[in-house]
């Protein structure tokens, strides 16, 4: 039986750590990554020129983290991948493959909501 451990500060903060360290692994490690964070930032630079309404923002926001979780779940997928199964095996391609395809959808719906947030600012 495990007991619960008392809340510490100190704890989260290292946890805070933890996860900024694993930020900067993916950042390091992939190079859809860096495709990610520069979309992310032309996205915010537009969205402050075109001055888009916060609720415009809320969905931008959500689109845009989407894509960071896949990315991220993705990266830590293929590191743990990668150890378990140092060897090619086919049945890690397919995992490995499947992961990134939750990325690509992730960033099809992304785009599709950055169209239909800024197509009306552009096109109209």
């Amino acid at each position: 039986m495990t007991t619960a451990r008392a809340f510490e500060f100190s704890g989260r903060i290292r946890s805070f750590v933890h996860a900024g360290r694993g930020v900067a692994v993916m950042l390091a490690s992939q190079h859809n990554a860096w495709i990610h964070a520069t979309a992310t930032l032309a996205v915010v630079v537009l969205g402050f020129v075109l001055r888009i309404p916060s609720a415009s923002w809320c969905l931008l926001t959500l689109a845009a983290a989407s894509v960071w979780v896949a990315e991220a779940m993705n990266t830590a997928f293929e590191f743990l991948c990668d150890v378990a199964s140092p060897e090619f095996h086919p049945l890690v391609k397919k995992s490995k493959d499947v992961a990134a395809g939750a990325v690509l959808l992730s960033a099809v719906g992304a785009v599709i909501v950055g169209t239909i947030v800024f197509g009306p600012y552009l096109w109209g």
